[in-house]
């Protein structure tokens, strides 16, 4: 029996109906190709991304491209970005922001997907859902985990949510963008680069 295809896992996630009582119903939102160098592996979708169906296409999403020193062509290149939130679907309105991303969906997806993304030579793991998902829960704060970046490379680079709600952080914790940021950016400069000899469109 021949194993499925990526395009084939791709159609069969977005006909998911496995959370049917979200309320703005399932609308499972992912890019990947076969190709892609990179993985993102975020938190879950709010309101902007469900209803335009891309994904980052939000204020995170233009601080995460800064981080990355990306255009918005580069990005949503998915010959060479991968984009998997650990919750697929918008997940709901808590009392202090979004609902955590739903726990069926790591399970359920995660490793068939990645079992159908042989290039891939680093996953940025943004924020604390991915990062204990796949680094497993530590003693470790979010910030030590983020200053110790180094710990997880060549497999995982993890990172701050770069949600408008972490501004605070962002403000206390400056070594972030002195440090890690550039880092974060040289680590792509390569990854990224064009077959063809050429690099991908960085942002200024």
């Amino acid at each position: 029996m021949s194993r499925i295809s990526l395009v084939d896992l791709l159609q069969e996630i977005g006909d998911c109906r496995v959370c049917s009582d979200l309320p703005l119903g399932p609308r499972p939102v992912l890019r990947a190709s076969v190709t892609a160098r990179v993985l993102i592996v975020g938190q879950a979708p709010g309101t902007r991304v469900h209803a335009s169906g891309i994904p980052w296409n939000d204020a995170s999403g233009e601080c995460l491209r800064n981080w990355m020193g990306l255009d918005r062509d580069s990005f949503y290149d998915s010959s060479r970005i991968a984009i998997m939130p650990m919750g697929f679907c918008y997940p709901g309105k808590g009392k202090a922001g979004d609902l955590p991303p739903r726990k069926e969906c790591a399970p359920l997806w995660h490793a068939r997907v990645r079992a159908l993304l042989p290039n891939i030579k680093l996953t940025l793991l943004v924020g604390q859902y991915a990062q204990n998902y796949y680094l497993g829960k530590s003693r470790e704060t979010l910030a030590q985990r983020v200053a110790n970046w180094r710990e997880y490379l060549p497999e995982f680079f993890p990172l701050v949510h770069p949600s408008p709600r972490n501004k605070l952080w962002l403000s206390r914790n400056p070594w972030f963008e002195r440090d890690v940021v550039p880092a974060l950016k040289q680590q792509l400069l390569s990854l990224l680069a064009m077959e063809e000899g050429g690099l991908p469109n960085l942002a200024c």
